[in-house]
Parts: structure tokens; sequence; C-alpha cells
């Protein structure tokens, strides 16, 4: 479980208890069993890569022992470090400003010639 989107948002920040929680489907719903289909609807999962906070209760939390092979969950913190990383990805940089020499004027190049 080394390379998992959980270790990467786990190695943020510490993992404390949370109110809520964040669930990402990571997998897609196709080939998986009908139950874990209308688990993950009755938490408005329907498409992937998409998070739905929920706030956490004991029956919450069995719905994503259920379908946990297919989601991430995050707690408050974790998310807001995720959030604040992508959104530094994100940020506008400053322009890269390149100052050229002005051209030779007219008379300093017949200056040259000569």
């Amino acid at each position: 479980m080394s390379g998992s989107a959980f270790n990467a948002f786990k190695a943020r920040v510490p993992i404390e208890w949370s109110p809520r929680l964040y669930i990402t489907l990571v997998r897609g719903l196709p080939g998986t069993r009908r139950l874990h289909r209308r688990t993950l609807d009755a938490m408005r999962l329907r498409r992937c890569h998409r998070t739905v906070a929920h706030p956490n209760t004991p029956s919450l939390l069995g719905m994503i022992n259920q379908v946990k092979r297919l989601v991430v969950v995050e707690t408050e913190a974790m998310f807001n470090a995720r959030k604040q990383q992508q959104e530094e990805q994100r940020a506008l940089r400053p322009p890269i400003v390149v100052s050229h020499s002005p051209p030779p004027t007219p008379s300093s190049a017949a200056d040259s010639a000569k």
C-alpha cells in the first residue's frame, strides 16, 4: 500500500479524530458488486475522483468499511492540506521579464562603419 493516495495525504498532517470525513472515489464502478454500487450511491459518490463530505457517524464508518477498496477517506486537516497544496501549485507565478538592449541608432551605426 506504499503508493496509495491515502499514504500521500497521511504524510502531510497527523491523523486525528475529525467530526467530518471527506471521501473520494478512486476506483471505477464497472465490475463492482451491486451492493457496493448501491452503497456508493447512498454516499453520493457517482463518479471517479469526486469528493463528498459527511459527518463522522457509525453508519457511515460501516459503509466506508464495505467499500474501502474503492475510496480514500480524509479528515478535515488532511483535506485542507491537500487543497492548500493544490492551490499553491495552481498559483500564478511572476512573469519572466527579458530586457533587451535598445537597437542601435542609425547615427551610431554610421560612425562604427567609418
